[in-house]
């Protein structure tokens, strides 16, 4: 089992990475939240791998903290969510988010992610609610973020997923959050008004 690569970024895209390691180009798949993370093409870096194999398929998942791989690993363990739903849950939320949202039994959240419909959401709760411990629960609780603050990478992550470069994507997102009367807007309103101009 492969489990991490260190090497010279060749190529890097929000959804994957290709390392050179000693020649050879290994492909890996990331989240949004590791994409954020890395340093630019032609730096070294040390990604942790997942290594996924079944008998028609061979991928590797790559992660900047060994926190983000333990939670794509129990959320593989959870009946309804594969490789790519769980590395959606990764994208679209923080391991800081979504351990709070399963500690607080927040179906809704969850459920807001590509892929997790209510009932695989509720089995999220009631499967990996014991797997984090008080200590880590309580950490991730405290280091919440104010909700401006989510908003606003929420945003940004859209506009991502929509092809905008992240510089390009926070810009916009910056220049509305800055507007007058916009501290009461929603995800939603903010992405609009961005891709409005």
């Amino acid at each position: 089992m492969i489990t991490f690569l260190e090497g010279i970024i060749d190529e890097k895209e929000p959804t994957h990475v290709v390392l050179n390691v000693g020649g050879v180009g290994y492909e890996v798949v990331i989240s949004l939240n590791s994409y954020d993370r890395l340093p630019a093409p032609g730096e070294r870096v040390r990604l942790l791998t997942y290594d996924h194999i079944r008998e028609d398929e061979h991928r590797l998942f790559g992660f900047m903290t060994a926190d983000e791989r333990r939670v794509f690993s129990l959320l593989l363990g959870v009946s309804g969510i594969g490789p790519k739903t769980a590395l959606s849950a990764l994208s679209g939320m923080t391991v800081r988010e979504i351990k709070v949202a399963i500690k607080d039994g927040d179906v809704k959240r969850l459920s807001s992610i590509s892929g997790i419909g209510k009932k695989t959401a509720e089995r999220m709760v009631i499967e990996l609610r014991d797997k984090f411990g008080a200590g880590e629960i309580l950490a991730a609780s405290a280091s919440g973020a104010p909700e401006s603050d989510v908003k606003m990478r929420d945003a940004i992550l859209a506009l991502i997923s929509l092809g905008y470069k992240r510089a390009e994507a926070q810009d916009l997102v910056l220049r509305v959050i800055n507007q007058p009367n916009m501290s009461a807007a929603t995800v939603e309103d903010i992405v609009r008004k961005s891709l409005a101009g």
